[in-house]
């Protein structure tokens, strides 16, 4: 009985381009004379180098080490010795160099000791932090961390787990090729995620214009011991999206702001499992990947690619060609230009897409949005295009968020039907790198208002302070001339006595003042009384820390 299948909303069907690399075999790019390693390759905090330069490093060895729990790993590619460790040009759409470790190849390929590991004998945690030392991220465009996404939350399991071979987007072949080739170790790495994540229920979908990739998963999934579903999904963009690949095989759509796990639920890519077959049973870090390189080339191919190989070693393995207009990174609808081809593969290189005016010919110019809601209807989030364009271009970014603007997975399809070529996920990309440089300034003015709050009542606490000192020397000096002998015949003092009393006084007055509570908060909303109760909170707990000892004062007692 074949399972029912669901259609998500929206999506369009570009020409898929596929065979033009599909049909040959994976070559292995050769080891090039020098990697550039980057040091940002994943979502989340970029890992911090453990080499230095001059070092000598052999394959396979950790060169840069995770930074936090959303982090991984980076590795040395290949051995040899460090030259740098500095900003070079990377993969990223805004062109900016980052940081990366430069290593000089010696050409011995020499590995660093490495062994399978024992995985069902190791605690989830354990088994979690190892994949992350040995940099394994996702591979099928978000490249988040996978150590971090193989927990399955407080439950301790998921039931149902998703192997994601859809590879929707147009040119792009290596999860195909894959999938033809390793489907034995893909579907061992399905096995150790089922065994992390406690899963019942395994479905892998591949887009059914993959019928040679569909064929050789579903004889690797006949022997196996536990139950696999190998389903043929429709064509469709972006079928190969999480979300609707989640949608089309089981009907259950992620709410807004919520992650797959809420739902029992998680996707891996068919490259990720790959890669944590190889990490488990080989113990190999995630220092290599397949490469489409396609487009306008002579022999459009896909390439078993050492993470660090420049660009332009790959375009001139597929044979470049005259009339080259241009190096995408990723496919057409979601790819990115490539400012330089010095830039390194990274971990996220799925394809290079070599472009010419014949196969990509320059868009027209630009009209004006005609209110046809076409890019609504193609839009598979169920967005309101039309309305966040809107808001994007005028800088209302408030309203561009109240219509979920960070629900749009830039997949293009809005783009791809406009009929006025407005490059519509260009203005969501600004908008959301807006907010994002907002949110980061708000939390910057944040943190130094609770700085200067805190200098505020510090310097109140040592006002306060020394009145208390001054009063109790008073106070002291008074007993102490009330306690003399009558022979002295003197009486305290009248200006000691006022002194006391107004250190004193101003003691109170301070406390008091510090203790006072908000006025005039009859009438205000629920809103504005919610933001005094939370500016109370911040200056209690400032006022909390003001009363600790100052470190002088520890330390002189």
């Amino acid at each position: 009985m074949s399972r029912e299948l669901f259609k998500f909303k929206g999506g369009v069907h570009p020409p898929e381009h596929k065979a033009e690399s599909n049909g040959r075999p994976i070559h292995a790019a050769p080891l090039p004379r020098k990697l550039v390693i980057p040091l940002r390759q994943h979502i989340g905090n970029p890992a911090k180098p453990v080499v230095e330069v001059g070092e000598r490093v052999l394959k396979g060895q950790m060169i840069a080490a995770a930074d936090g729990p959303i982090s991984t790993a980076v590795h040395a590619s290949s051995s040899g010795t460090v030259t740098a460790i500095d900003l070079q040009p990377v993969p990223h759409v805004s062109g900016l160099p980052d940081l990366c470790i430069t290593i000089e190849t010696d050409g011995r390929d020499e590995w660093i000791a490495h062994a399978p590991l024992d995985y069902r004998a190791m605690a989830p945690a354990d088994l979690r932090t190892k994949l992350r030392d040995l940099g394994l991220a996702g591979l099928g465009g978000a490249v988040f961390p996978t150590g971090a996404k193989l927990n399955p939350g407080a439950s301790g399991h998921c039931p149902t787990l998703i192997i994601n071979g859809g590879e929707c987007e147009p040119w792009i072949t290596c999860d195909d090729v894959l999938m033809r080739h390793h489907a034995d170790e893909i579907l061992q790495g399905m096995a150790v995620m089922r065994h992390m994540m406690g899963s019942t229920e395994i479905l892998v979908g591949i887009e059914d214009n993959k019928p040679e990739a569909l064929d050789s998963m579903r004889s690797a999934a006949a022997k196996l011991d536990f139950a696999v579903e190998i389903i043929a999904v429709p064509t469709l963009y972006p079928s190969g999206g999480a979300k609707q690949m989640t949608e089309i095989l089981t009907g259950k759509q992620v709410p807004s702001g919520k992650r797959s796990t809420d739902v029992g639920l998680q996707v891996f890519n068919v490259g990720t499992a790959y890669a944590l077959a190889r990490a488990v049973h080989h113990g190999e870090p995630l220092i290599s990947r397949l490469v489409t390189v396609t487009g306008h080339v002579l022999r459009p191919q896909n390439f078993e690619v050492l993470i660090g190989t420049p660009m332009h070693t790959l375009i001139t393995l597929a044979g470049d060609r005259d009339g080259t207009t241009g190096v995408l990174m990723g496919g057409p609808m979601m790819g990115m230009p490539m400012p330089t081809l010095d830039a390194p593969v990274v971990k996220a290189t799925n394809c290079l897409l070599v472009e010419s005016k014949e196969l990509f010919p320059p868009l027209p110019k630009a009209l004006p949005c005609i209110r046809c809601t076409r890019c609504a209807d193609a839009c598979p989030a169920e967005l309101q295009p039309q309305e966040l364009f809107r808001f994007a271009k005028a800088g209302d970014f408030g309203r561009a968020q109240e219509y979920h603007l960070f629900d749009c997975i830039e997949c293009g399809c809005c783009s791809y039907v406009c009929p006025s070529h407005i490059p519509l996920v260009d203005f969501y990309r600004y908008a959301k790198s807006e907010i994002w440089a907002h949110e980061k300034d708000k939390r910057a003015a944040d943190l130094a208002r609770e700085r200067h709050e805190f200098r505020q009542f510090r310097q109140e606490r040592e006002k306060t302070e020394k009145a208390e000192k001054l009063a109790a020397k008073a106070q002291a000096k008074r007993a102490e001339l009330a306690a003399e002998p009558a022979v002295v015949g003197a009486a305290p003092s009248d200006a000691d006595a006022k002194k006391a009393l107004i250190a004193a006084a101003l003691a109170r007055a301070q406390a008091k003042k510090s203790d006072a509570a908000p006025k005039n908060v009859d009438h205000l909303t629920p809103e504005q009384l919610q933001q005094i109760d939370e500016i109370e909170a911040r200056r209690a707990k400032i006022r909390e820390l003001a009363r600790q000892p100052l470190e002088s004062e520890e330390k002189n007692t």
